[in-house]
């Protein structure tokens, strides 16, 4: 049975997606319904998406409109069919306003969207890692003489130097038991430094447990855990070697909280905007609408909060090696998810003593880089420029 789209639009809210709710007293499925459908506010465009030229990006419009009322957009006529309506329109900035103006019986009508042009965009991926600590302790405790005589790091510069794949960390404040990063020393700044390019820490929680820990918690409790990570980072590793998480631990914060994280210089936040039991999660408390959207596309701009979230395409731990490819491949035939590649795993995998240790982790980490790079897919950190490339 299809949903009823007078519902679908309410619920959405005015405030949450680009103004699509309420007009004019009347459903926006209704007969005399005008708003913009496609691009979305937020979208997130590249050539994929439409046609690009040194002119700029030119896409397709399309929209809802009572019949026979003509519809401008951008200040050109658009082709009506039925209560539909279409129009090429050029981006030419990095974030640009699409403005649709119809003159009818219920006076003029105007719905206006914000979308961004990925002008430089090219095929990228992301590597990150969640829940890491173990390497820090196992660092601490055996003392080694480089940070790549620990086996985890030394794995991930192979490959690094065999893919040039690029990872950021996201790591824990404490184990939960014995060690926490005060602890860690700070004689292997310069390493880290000379690594930067590659490898970069970030915050991610104040520990494993509990769960979910920032689904409810205050700004003021966020900031204060991201805070004493950020600190500890900067004095053992050095600024080269710092950067804004990837992922807050369980990908649930309060809408409340994203300004805490974009004064601290997040810009890109990875969630799965899954359906779990029925319910959607580890989405930031977005809507059905929105989490649905970004199950179904790269990247979303969220204009209040000034983030993009970025949809993850893969968690290597979940996926055995022979289903990696068969995931990432299709993904690759279609243009609203083809172009990013936001690739994930965790930590605690890699370690035998864990209980759900996966001995051919690494193999599933090297075949999905493997296989990206083979398709023509470039490493990036999504917080330089825009998702990875210059704006």
């Amino acid at each position: 049975m299809k949903s009823d789209p007078c519902s679908r639009r309410l619920f959405l809210g005015a405030a949450a997606w680009g103004g699509l709710a309420w007009a004019a007293g009347k459903c926006l499925a209704s007969p005399g319904a005008f708003f913009i459908e496609e691009p979305v506010s937020g979208a997130v465009l590249n050539h994929r998406q439409g046609r690009q030229s040194d002119a700029g990006l030119e896409i397709e419009v399309r929209g809802v409109a009572p019949l026979e009322q003509e519809v401008a957009v951008n200040g050109q006529p658009a082709r009506r069919a039925g209560n539909a309506f279409r129009a090429a329109v050029t981006l030419r900035e990095h974030e640009n306003e699409i403005l649709a103006v119809t003159e009818g019986f219920a006076g003029r009508q105007e719905h206006r969207v914000r979308v961004i042009w990925d002008r430089n965009s090219r095929p990228r991926y992301r590597f990150s890692i969640d829940d890491n600590s173990f390497f820090l302790r196992d660092i601490v405790q055996k003392q080694y003489a480089s940070l790549f005589d620990c086996w985890y790091l030394a794995m991930l510069r192979d490959l690094n130097k065999k893919y040039g794949t690029k990872f950021v960390l996201n790591i824990y404040f404490t184990t939960g038991d014995d060690f926490d990063l005060t602890q860690f020393p700070d004689r292997y700044k310069s390493e880290w430094a000379d690594n930067a390019d590659w490898l970069k820490l970030a915050f991610h929680a104040r520990a494993d447990k509990p769960d979910r820990p920032y689904q409810h918690a205050s700004p003021q409790q966020l900031a204060a855990d991201f805070d004493a990570v950020a600190e500890q980072i900067l004095r053992f590793a050095g600024e080269p070697a710092y950067s804004p998480p990837t992922v807050i631990h369980w990908g649930m914060v309060l809408p409340g909280v994203l300004p805490v994280l974009r004064d601290r210089g997040v810009r890109v936040l990875s969630g799965y905007f899954q359906k779990i039991g029925g319910l959607w999660d580890v989405n930031y408390h977005f809507d059905a609408e929105r989490s649905e959207y970004l199950s179904r596309h790269d990247a979303w701009m969220d204009f209040a909060s000034g983030i993009v979230f970025s949809r993850v395409d893969i968690v290597c731990n979940s996926v055995p090696v022979e289903n990696i490819v068969p995931t990432l491949a299709p993904l690759t035939e279609d243009p609203n998810t083809a172009e990013i590649m936001d690739i994930f795993t965790h930590e605690q995998y890699f370690w035998p003593f864990y209980h759900r240790y996966l001995p051919d982790h690494p193999q599933r980490l090297e075949t999905a880089v493997r296989w990206l790079t083979e398709q023509g897919y470039q490493p990036v950190f999504f917080h330089e420029g825009f998702l990875g490339v210059p704006v």
